[in-house]
């Protein structure tokens, strides 16, 4: 068939192409970047936080009614956590001072020059006086965990500070690309009254307990301290037997009321319940993305259907004249298949293009990641099999009509 006559048809008759062509660029452009931002979003929130088997984690925050002095509250923290690892079903305990994907907590901002002006990174800030590699099931990639005689009590009324730390691989990476990060000295803060701490471990990942969906998600580093006096409670975090999670929570909150010579507040919290309140806005963001971009769908198809069937209708009388003249039903059929093509082709390269800049005003705007182009290839492909579909039926419709009955009705 002679791309020509068809080309020169729609010269004649270009708004309704152009109408077409400039809701498929559209639906293209704003679909490719919805599902990419879905994509984005629903891996974040599935992504793992580096503590193994979440579903037997939960945390539970001890509020004493009457601390006493520094002294006390130290020695009320040691001996709750006694009492929590001696409920049948705990496989360990730590105390820490904040939880992955909690979304409150303590950050520092990290440098490896004291000199430094600006920080090299942003990091969550956990610590504990307990081992947090075997708490949460850590993996260790580089170096190794805490020794005994490297944990430190610390008054908050003192001036006490860490001297190790342990970092996660993305911070590392962030920090000395390409190179090994243990035996390292880095800085909490800059300038002269940074604080110098050494690298000696680097575990595979630790979500902050913001949970960034960038990779400062996991820009995250653990101090061997526990820092008492400043707050009348503490945080403990806990790993129970697989399927022993709530029989394990309710028995070290009972242990804990009994155990306390004053009345206690407790809070417990499970961390799947954590990753589901951190990550509710993007799942419903993502369902909201999906919906539109079917709704999309739906209305281009509908438009290339409406606009096919007003242009079948206008030419019937030519359709009746062709099949009088010898043309079959294919020929018809193949005639607006193309012709449909053409234009959805069009809006097509313009989606693409205008997918690209949209993409980029994100990118500028909101700190997303570039938008692969499989995403507009395949959106293209889906866009032009949805114009040869929605053009099909109207076309076969034309086709099957009787020359005779074409001519006179024209």
């Amino acid at each position: 068939m002679e791309i020509r006559p068809i080309l020169s048809a729609l010269l004649r008759n270009k708004t309704g192409a152009i109408l077409v062509a400039l809701q498929v660029a559209l639906s293209l452009a704003i679909l490719a970047n919805a599902l990419h931002i879905v994509s984005e979003r629903r891996e974040a929130s599935n992504r793992p936080s580096g503590v193994a088997d979440e579903q037997s984690v939960f945390s539970i925050s001890v509020r004493n009614l009457s601390s006493g002095g520094p002294e006390q509250q130290l020695a009320t923290q040691k001996r709750e956590i006694d009492v929590i690892r001696a409920v049948p079903g705990v496989v360990a305990a730590a105390n820490v001072n904040q939880i992955p994907m909690s979304q409150s907590g303590w950050n520092n901002s990290v440098a490896i020059d004291r000199k430094q002006v600006d920080e090299s990174a942003p990091s969550s800030f956990y610590f504990s006086p307990d081992s947090l590699v075997k708490a949460w099931g850590l993996k260790l990639v580089e170096g190794r965990d805490f020794l005994p005689g490297e944990y430190m009590d610390i008054d908050a009324n003192t001036e006490l500070t860490p001297r190790f730390v342990i970092i996660t691989r993305a911070l590392a990476e962030k920090l000395w690309p390409g190179a090994p990060a243990t035996g390292k000295t880095m800085y909490f803060g800059t300038g002269e009254d940074a604080i110098e701490v050494r690298v000696v471990g680097v575990v595979e990942r630790l979500q902050t307990q913001s949970a960034e969906v960038t990779e400062r998600g996991e820009y995250s580093s653990i101090a061997p301290m526990r820092m008492y006096g400043n707050y009348p409670g503490a945080m403990y975090t806990v790993r129970a037997e697989a399927g022993q999670r709530d029989r394990v929570i309710r028995e070290v909150e009972a242990a804990l009321r009994k155990a306390s010579p004053t009345p206690v507040v407790l809070e417990s919290t499970t961390l799947d319940k954590y990753r589901k309140d951190r990550y509710r806005a993007d799942v419903a963001l993502s369902w909201m993305l999906v919906t539109v971009s079917v709704l999309l769908l739906l209305i281009t198809a509908s438009g290339i259907v409406g606009m096919a069937s007003l242009w079948v209708t206008q030419r019937r009388k030519q359709i009746g004249v062709r099949r009088a003249l010898g043309a079959r039903r294919a020929d018809i059929l193949r005639y607006f298949v193309t012709e449909n093509f053409m234009i959805t082709s069009a809006g097509a390269v313009g989606g693409v293009l205008l997918g690209v800049a949209l993409n980029q005003l994100l990118v500028s705007k909101l700190e997303m990641t570039r938008l692969p182009l499989e995403y507009l290839a395949a959106g293209s492909a889906v866009f032009l099999l949805l114009g040869v579909i929605a053009v099909y039926g109207p076309a076969w419709r034309a086709a099957s009509t009787s020359p005779a009955l074409a001519t006179r009705s024209a």
